[in-house]
């Protein structure tokens, strides 16, 4: 991991919790690596709602630990390895946070850190979220594990829906109960994730199971709209049951291992055996970009969250949420899908997800002369699929609200990568190293003032709320971009037209 460098001269230092006590690692900083939040979730604990840790003894905190089961899939052009991880160590007991703090850190801010991968890979261990950086500039930083896929996020009879976001207001209601011991104030957290990571911040911050958890969120490339009702949810249930030949239940799922069930998910999300999980509009908020999200209609997410705004919902948290500029480039730059998809194809591709699909590609210029249709679709799900329902969020949102936007183009794939999904990662977390090089996502030669810039903005906020530009409202729509250090109205998308209000 970035800053674990051997040279480094290191004791080791014990922390009480309330489970017991955990021995970490101490050099420029303390690191205390897989401290479990919650019990395995396993036997009885599997499709159940996460139960207390326990251990007798001292328990060793200087090795990560296993990751949530999941496989990650070669990918072209770019190495992915440090944004999401290699799959992770196989193990039940991957419920479980990494803490990097200050030495003899006293009431320091506390960020904690949801990573993404579309609710079905991921890891807490990648790379370019190591915390080391946060540690080094007074924050006691956690990145936390939470179950995935059908573990996590398949709502079936006979067990508690949306699991994976009660792990997560586990590890923060863990953080509430043990950070002092850290260093950490229990009362100064901020919570931060990219992706789906920032896509569970947003619904959590409309959760009533989450209310007075965290003070401050930073919502990265994230919103409120990827959730699906029950009922369309049902339908993966139904499909994955079928696959395997098991009852659509909590029960019949438990006799399937993770394997029989990863097979399943692959081939229920080919185009061939897909299913249909657009909604009563014929919209699917999440663009195929993933079978599991949050579902609403529970204990967990009574409302949509943007309902649940419009209520007053979380507007107790300061907000600060943002975009990338070309988030879709991540999909379809190193795939080649923005050069060569032809025309018909990009109105089927965005048409299994959106009713309107002509009409929105043709407002990003399908059809203009000089125009290609893959960059047609690509601008479109720009905007359709992160930037503009993350303006709907913020807009939404009663309490404060600071909106950017992330607009430095990484030279990869021959300049085309651009601003896209996740590069804003290793800006944040000052970890550059690892996402540069000849396949790197930043290329050769990132900026390494921008990384110290952003890196000052995130500490700023999460020490007391300060930002160094304007609020967000609906009227002003001030947007501050990253890298020109430019605050400006921005005004509304074309993807306005074709989303829900």
């Amino acid at each position: 991991m970035p800053g674990n460098n051997a040279a480094e001269t290191e004791t080791l230092t014990d922390r009480q919790t309330t489970a017991g006590i955990v021995r970490g690692r101490r050099a420029e900083i303390d690191r205390f690596l897989g401290i479990p939040y919650a019990a395995p979730p396993v036997g009885p604990g599997r499709f159940a709602a996460p139960r207390p840790p326990s251990w007798t003894g001292v328990r060793s905190a200087l090795e990560p630990g296993p990751s949530a089961p999941h496989k990650i899939r070669p990918f072209p052009a770019i190495e992915v390895a440090p944004l999401v991880g290699n799959g992770g160590e196989r193990g039940d007991d991957y419920l479980t946070l990494n803490i990097w703090a200050p030495i003899d850190a006293a009431g320091a801010p506390v960020m904690l850190f949801i990573h993404g991968g579309g609710f079905i890979v991921g890891s807490k261990d990648a790379a370019i979220h190591d915390g080391s950086a946060f540690a080094r500039d007074g924050i006691v930083c956690v990145a936390i594990n939470y179950r995935l896929g059908i573990e996590g996020f398949l709502p079936l009879e006979g067990a508690p829906t949306n699991l994976g976001l009660r792990d997560m207001i586990a590890a923060l209601q863990w953080v509430r109960d043990n950070i002092a011991s850290f260093g950490g104030d229990p009362d100064n957290v901020t919570v931060f994730g990219e992706s789906a990571g920032a896509m569970a911040i947003a619904v959590l911050m409309t959760s009533p199971a989450a209310t007075g958890l965290f003070r401050r969120a930073i919502v990265q490339s994230g919103h409120g709209s990827m959730v699906r009702t029950p009922s369309v949810a049902q339908r993966l249930v139904g499909k994955l049951a079928g696959i395997l030949k098991v009852a659509p239940t909590a029960e019949g799922f438990r006799s399937v291992d993770w394997e029989r069930g990863w097979a399943a998910i692959e081939k229920a999300s080919k185009p061939v055996f897909g299913v249909d999980l657009r909604d009563a509009d014929g919209l699917d908020p999440v663009y195929g970009i993933s079978r599991f999200v949050p579902v609403t209609d529970d204990d967990i997410l009574p409302l949509p969250p943007l309902a649940a705004l419009d209520q007053g919902a979380g507007r107790e948290v300061d907000l600060l949420i943002g975009t990338n500029a070309e988030e879709m480039n991540l999909y379809f730059v190193p795939t080649r899908v923005r050069d060569k998809i032809p025309g018909f194809l990009a109105r089927w591709m965005l048409g299994k997800s959106h009713p309107r699909a002509t009409a929105a590609l043709k407002a990003y210029g399908l059809g203009r002369k000089g125009k290609k249709p893959g960059a047609a679709m690509t601008e479109a799900m720009h905007d359709l699929v992160f930037r503009w329902p993350a303006r709907q969020f913020a807009e939404r949102h009663q309490g404060r609200t600071h909106v950017y936007e992330f607009d430095w183009r990484s030279p990869a794939c021959g300049g085309a990568l651009g601003a896209a999904h996740g590069m804003e990662l290793p800006f944040v977390f000052d970890t550059l190293e690892v996402a540069t090089g000849p396949n790197g996502l930043c290329g050769t030669d990132p900026p390494q003032e921008l990384a110290d810039r952003i890196h000052r903005i995130w500490v700023g906020f999460a020490r007391d709320g300060s930002l160094p530009w304007p609020e967000f409202d609906r009227d002003g729509r001030l947007v501050h971009r990253l890298a020109a250090d430019v605050t400006a109205h921005e005004p509304a998308m074309p993807a306005a037209d074709f989303l829900p209000r």
